[in-house]
């Protein structure tokens, strides 16, 4: 008689198959543990969807920096710019979950963008949330010549002249188009949108006089405002700049409904391996705590988070719901 394990109708059991998918399903399963445990073994990549330069890219680099000596290995950065952030977070939405290629996002793409622009993706549903970065207040500017001293002031100067002053942002869906927008429905004035292709001309044209006011994180305009060239009026925050103490708040100006601060935060694909979500959001906090890092940010006057991905989450679906919201009440057109 032959042995029985060689006996075809013996390998072919229903119970030896079902134990021999088991087993493969097993191995199948550690496969994301596996790569999490090393990850990550080779360079690692960070897509930014502004130019080099800006708050998102600075950051951005600063992060991957620290990330690098954390891993021990390359961390670049990417400028993948246009189309109000959304060709970055595109890319990003279609790579492998596997944690070598993520976003640094803001408003622009996932939260305000994409109520007034068509994005080819869902800023919800595409993405796995790893975590905040830090948050930036916006302020209030205008021309160093302007007759408005105060909130208050720019506000009795649009009523007196319906349509005739402006402000600028750095592109339609963007935090600056919409915190115009939220100045306008909150004050019961009509200041005119003009969008720039970025914030760095329109910043000129303000000083320039050609532009009257308009909201911009303070990382883009604390030195302009140090030096005279612009005057701030107000933070569209819930507290006053740490790097701007002189100047109120929006709610202290006497307009509680204008606030708007721009984020950055890491996104992955989605169904990214939980390990190595944790992974990124674990080494990204270490980051944050570091003196250096914290120095860097709170001179913008930012706040550092390194919140978990669940609070991440609910933070980005929160400010999407505000962001629609206010593009349904100011009647802003979709592009």
């Amino acid at each position: 008689m032959k042995p029985q394990s060689t006996c075809p109708r013996y390998l072919n059991h229903p119970m030896r198959r079902l134990a021999g998918m088991l087993s493969m399903l097993s191995a199948f399963m550690l496969v994301p543990s596996a790569h999490a445990a090393g990850f990550p073994q080779e360079p690692v990549r960070i897509l930014v969807g502004s130019q080099a330069g800006g708050g998102a890219d600075a950051f951005s680099r600063l992060i991957a920096q620290k990330l690098q000596e954390i891993w021990g290995q390359p961390v670049m950065v990417e400028n993948r710019t246009g189309a109000s952030g959304s060709i970055a977070a595109e890319w990003v939405s279609k790579a492998e979950p596997n944690g070598y290629t993520v976003l640094m996002a803001t408003p622009n793409s996932h939260t305000t963008g994409p109520h007034v622009l068509s994005f080819r993706y869902d800023p919800l549903r595409d993405f796995t949330p790893i975590t905040q970065v830090m948050e930036v207040p916006t302020v209030l500017v205008v021309n160093k010549n302007s007759p408005a001293n105060s909130m208050q002031q720019l506000v009795d100067l649009a009523k007196a002249s319906p349509g005739k002053l402006n402000y600028y942002s750095s592109g339609v869906g963007s935090i600056q188009h919409l915190a115009g927008e939220m100045f306008n429905l909150q004050a019961e004035v009509k200041v005119v949108h003009v969008p720039y292709k970025g914030s760095a001309p329109a910043i000129i044209d303000v000083m320039a006089g050609s532009i009257a006011m308009g909201f911009d994180p303070v990382s883009a305009t604390l030195g302009f405002i140090k030096s005279g060239d612009l005057k701030a009026l107000a933070v569209a925050a819930p507290s006053r700049a740490s790097s701007l103490p002189d100047i109120p708040t929006t709610a202290q100006a006497g307009y509680p409904g204008i606030e708007m601060q721009t984020w950055y935060g890491i996104f992955g694909p989605p169904n990214m391996p939980k390990e190595i979500v944790d992974k990124w959001q674990q080494s990204v906090a270490q980051v944050l705590a570091m003196p250096d890092v914290i120095e860097r940010i709170t001179a913008v006057a930012g706040e550092p988070r390194g919140s978990n991905p669940a609070e991440f989450s609910a933070f980005v679906r929160a400010e999407y719901e505000r962001m629609g919201k206010l593009v349904t009440d100011a009647h802003i057109k979709s592009h």
